[in-house]
């Protein structure tokens, strides 16, 4: 029986564009969860929380801790998880680390990057009854280089292979990384599945970025992503501000003082 929150998004391919951002925490989460369609535990928390050069270092355990946090501030949206790296790199360890995934998190769907020949695995952990998004073009587990996508006829044919191959898999929808914008729109036109874009055109079915990234208070900010406020200045005022009236005796306030129990809401 198909997910009711996958088969709405199924639905919404060539009508509405699809609004997807990464989450770590419940905070995070109960905010994107009124605007968001899908919400990632990205294992970009490696590079975004852990100071990570790259998300190799992230393991299962973290995801899984994350997840249980983000879910707690999710009512409507989609909850993926990303399998960090190591987690599926056999049919056997995948469906034993999938199901673990599933049935400590509760979440949703589980995804996937794309290497070599990983088409049996997806396979296998649909027929499992466990939703799989798909990743191509730049895959962060596996290319060590950053490189554009689908820049030639050739490159453009072998990614809408593996997006075919990914779909026939089963995967209910895919990521496509840093791919050209002709190879997004092919790809798009010829999938029946959605595909979420980062880095990728406004070809795509809709976009996904790094919460952290657009907040501007990663420290990342490649061409593709638009920063949609400056939070590290904010937090900086803010943090200056509380300084500031620490050292005056100003905080804490007469009114700050406790004169009973606290309730945390």
């Amino acid at each position: 029986m198909i997910n009711i929150k996958i088969k709405k998004l199924l639905l919404k391919k060539k009508k509405t564009k699809i609004v997807s951002l990464t989450a770590y925490s419940k905070n995070i989460a109960k905010i994107l969860d009124k605007y968001a369609d899908i919400i990632l535990v990205g294992d970009s928390m490696a590079n975004v929380l852990y100071g990570h050069k790259n998300t190799h270092k992230i393991s299962l355990e973290n995801i899984i801790q994350h997840t249980l946090s983000v879910k707690m501030g999710i009512k409507k949206s989609l909850l993926v998880v990303d399998m960090p790296k190591g987690s599926y790199n056999s049919k056997k360890n995948a469906l034993k680390n999938a199901e673990f995934v599933i049935k400590k998190t509760g979440c949703d769907a589980i995804k996937l990057e794309n290497y070599k020949t990983n088409y049996e695995i997806i396979k296998a952990i649909v027929k499992k009854n466990i939703p799989v998004m798909g990743h191509i073009g730049y895959t962060p587990q596996f290319k060590k280089k950053f490189k554009i996508a689908g820049q030639t006829k050739l490159e453009i044919k072998k990614l809408l292979k593996q997006a075919k191959l990914i779909e026939k898999a089963g995967a209910f929808s895919i990521v496509l990384e840093c791919l050209s914008p002709d190879s997004a729109k092919l790809i798009t036109k010829e999938l029946s599945i959605p595909t979420i874009g980062i880095g990728s055109s406004s070809n795509c079915d809709g976009q996904i970025l790094v919460t952290d990234d657009m907040l501007g208070i990663s420290g990342f900010y490649p061409k593709f992503v638009k920063k949609y406020v400056k939070l590290d200045r904010i937090i900086e005022k803010a943090v200056k501000k509380y300084t500031r009236e620490v050292k005056l005796k100003k905080f804490p306030a007469i009114k700050n003082n406790l004169n009973g129990q606290i309730r945390r809401k």
